[in-house]
This record gives structure tokens, C-alpha cells and sequence, in this order.
């Protein structure tokens, strides 16, 4: 369920629950930084901290997953489910900057995250990481999270990484950028007049 106060106070909650996964999230994009992150994927709870910081948003996430099998269906449907609460918590969208674009350095590696809140997903990857994993943590598995927030936010997302050769460093620095543009994408501004298309709606 969404919660708006003349388009300020965004937030949005949502449980899945399948065969594979068991999840319960809430998401507040006007939030203070605070996350509460409990999932069975150590490389993914510190990613989503990382994001919520930098964005300033609010958010907690209690996930359990066949991790047994792997960590695939767990940061995936992680993905689903804050896809489908930004969704919820803007609304109409109507005041929003829609458009973002930020670079984000983390020591030698550099990566950039644009986004348009279009309600349209599509969604563009480049990024060649050193390490096919993070400690247990498989580096495939960033492409299908980044994938599935924006399809079920309906975003259009585009990732690069431009260089790195730490692929923490690499990956850490998309998170915070993540978080950054889609706060800056999300915030209102107050010289938009209703929605931010010609089209009248989003």
C-alpha cells in the first residue's frame, strides 16, 4: 500500500512469498538513510546499505531464499519487489525531475547511473568486472537485480562502469550511484507544473 501527502510522503510495502523466495520489503523514497537489511546474501545486505545511505531513502527488507541452490532467485526477486514499491510510492509522479545522471567514483573505479522515470523499463548494462565473483557473491547476479528494478519500476536504466580494476570497488560504486540518481530523478521540483512530459502522463 502507497502512502502520499501532496506528492511528499512516498512509500510503498510488499510481500512475495513463491517456492523459492519469502520476502518482505518497505521503501520510502523521502527517507533519512536508515536501511534494515536481513537477507541470507552478506554482498547484497552491504550493497542495499550502501544504496539507502546515498539516496536517502528508507528502507527495510526481510528476505529468505533457497540459497542453498544459489543466491539467483533471492536477488532477483529483491529486485521485483523494490521495482515494484518505487513504483508504487511515486505515484502519478506528478512534480518530479524525472531525469538523473551521476558518476560516482570508489577509489580507482568509476561508474555512471542515468535514469528516466518514464513508465517505460529498459534497461542498458555495461560493465566488465576482473572477478566473476565477490567472495560468494557471483557478479552476473548485479545485471538481473539492476534488471528487474527496472522493469517492474518502469524505468528507463542505464549502467556503465566505466573502469575498475577492484570489482568490490566497481560494484559498490554503482550502488551508490544507483541510489543518488534515482533520489536526484525522483525529487520534486517545484517549477514542474503536473507531470514532466508533453504527453500529460507518465
Amino acid at each position: 500500500m502507497a502512502e502520499q501527502d501532496n506528492g511528499r510522503a512516498r512509500s510503498a510495502s510488499v510481500a512475495r512469498k513463491t517456492n523459492e523466495t519469502d520476502i518482505k520489503l518497505s521503501f520510502q523514497v523521502d527517507g533519512t538513510g536508515i536501511s534494515e537489511i536481513q537477507t541470507d546474501v552478506p554482498f547484497l545486505n552491504h550493497m542495499l546499505d550502501l544504496f539507502t545511505k546515498h539516496g536517502h531513502f528508507d528502507l527495510n527488507v526481510d528476505a529468505k531464499g533457497d540459497i542453498e541452490i544459489d543466491d539467483h532467485h533471492t536477488v532477483e526477486d529483491i529486485g521485483i519487489c523494490l521495482g515494484q514499491t518505487l513504483r508504487e510510492a511515486l505515484g502519478d509522479k506528478r512534480g518530479i525531475k524525472r531525469y538523473a545522471s551521476v558518476f560516482v567514483p570508489m577509489d580507482e573505479a568509476l561508474a555512471q547511473v542515468v535514469i528516466d522515470i518514464s513508465n517505460r523499463p529498459h534497461f542498458e548494462y555495461r560493465a566488465q568486472y576482473p572477478t566473476a565473483n565477490v567472495g560468494s557473491f557471483e557478479t552476473q547476479l548485479v545485471h538481473e537485480f539492476l534488471w528487474k528494478l527496472a522493469l517492474e519500476a518502469r524505468i528507463t536504466l542505464h549502467v556503465i562502469v566505466h573502469y575498475g580494476h577492484n570489482t568490490h570497488h566497481m560494484i559498490e560504486a554503482v550502488f551508490k550511484a544507483l541510489g543518488r540518481a534515482i533520489d536526484e530523478a525522483t525529487s520534486i521540483d517545484p517549477r514542474v507544473q503536473g507531470v514532466p512530459s508533453t504527453k500529460g502522463v507518465l
